[in-house]
């Protein structure tokens, strides 16, 4: 299928769909003409990327751990490959960082919040 085709079924830009061929995670074939050419795997595929970015791990580690991931009818589960813990761990805990610096900025801004509130107009 065309990369229109691919964009339609998966509600993904054809933008996007060629950033992520720029990064790994799809390998459409080349017809003679130059089209891109993707197999109807490629819409799963794209479905488990969108997840992957939604779990918010960066392109590069899931284009380490994609093929290690399946859709499944009670939803995406990853399968036991070399490093995915190590990946998955990892990223957790860059978020779990994130989080935190997001919840000092939060009381910060609570802080400033309550001293206007109780100061007076000018």
């Amino acid at each position: 299928m065309r990369i229109g085709r691919l964009a339609s079924r998966t509600g993904v830009s054809r933008r996007l769909l060629r950033y992520y061929e720029e990064q790994g995670l799809l390998r459409p074939t080349r017809l003679t003409n130059g089209y891109r050419e993707y197999a109807e795997s490629d819409v799963d595929d794209v479905y488990r990327i969108r997840y992957l970015l939604a779990a918010g791990l960066p392109t590069t580690v899931i284009g380490e751990i994609l093929d290690c991931v399946e859709d499944r009818d009670d939803g995406i589960v990853a399968s036991p490959c070399p490093g995915m813990v190590t990946h998955l761990s990892r990223e957790r805990a860059r978020i779990d960082d994130k989080i935190a610096r997001l919840e000092d900025s939060r009381r910060a801004l609570d802080g400033l919040l309550v001293t206007v509130a109780e100061a007076p107009a000018r």
